[in-house]
């Protein structure tokens, strides 16, 4: 699949398959962010893989998936993550506008999971301070998201956004629709 094709499919997933993720695969992912574009090159970001099943267990229960349409929306038994890349920021390197470098490195996770079959969401809603303990994080490091990951569980489909199509919802089968907005109404050309 083409970087393009990869970039339409990709979706966010919150219901995995039991089957576990290859270590060397996180370790490719964690690659490909660090070679993310970093705003002055400053490079603060730095990651932790998670997929002990002792720990995965413990940072599931402090994560917050889908408030819109929780509790439906959460994993269910047997379908968490089968890993997690927590993403930190070094302060001593970088005290703001390490945004940019974030969404570029998760997107180029995400997009290089999905290239490996894995499914993956991107969760900012988290327990930051037991994380942070549980995980042994440095008082110089911020804890920002985390990129949960596993093969997919659920199918999620594009919806055309329209005044009565907004929000996301799920089906009892588990089937994820995200409605988006028509490339003809973002879109200007030369002038607005």
């Amino acid at each position: 699949m083409n970087i393009y094709d990869l970039i339409v499919a990709r979706r966010t997933i919150r219901q995995f398959a039991p089957k576990p993720v290859p270590r060397e695969i996180l370790e490719k992912l964690v690659n490909v962010a660090r070679l993310a574009p970093s705003a002055a090159n400053l490079q603060p970001l730095e990651y932790i893989i998670v997929d002990d099943d002792g720990l995965k267990k413990k940072v599931f229960s402090w994560l917050k998936w889908a408030a819109s349409i929780a509790p439906l929306g959460n994993p269910k038994p047997g379908h968490e993550p089968q890993a997690y890349i927590f993403v930190l920021v070094n302060r001593q390197i970088r005290q703001k506008m390490y945004e940019y470098d974030i969404g570029a490195a998760i997107e180029n996770m995400a997009l290089a999971a999905l290239g490996e079959g894995i499914a993956s969401a991107w969760v900012i809603s988290i327990d930051k301070p037991r994380i942070l303990e549980l995980l042994h994080i440095p008082e110089h490091y911020e804890l920002d998201a985390v990129l949960a990951l596993g093969y997919p569980g659920q199918a999620s489909v594009v919806e055309e956004l329209t005044e009565t199509c907004k929000k996301y919802w799920q089906e009892p089968d588990l089937t994820f629709h995200v409605p988006k907005r028509r490339l003809k109404d973002i879109l200007h050309i030369n002038k607005f």
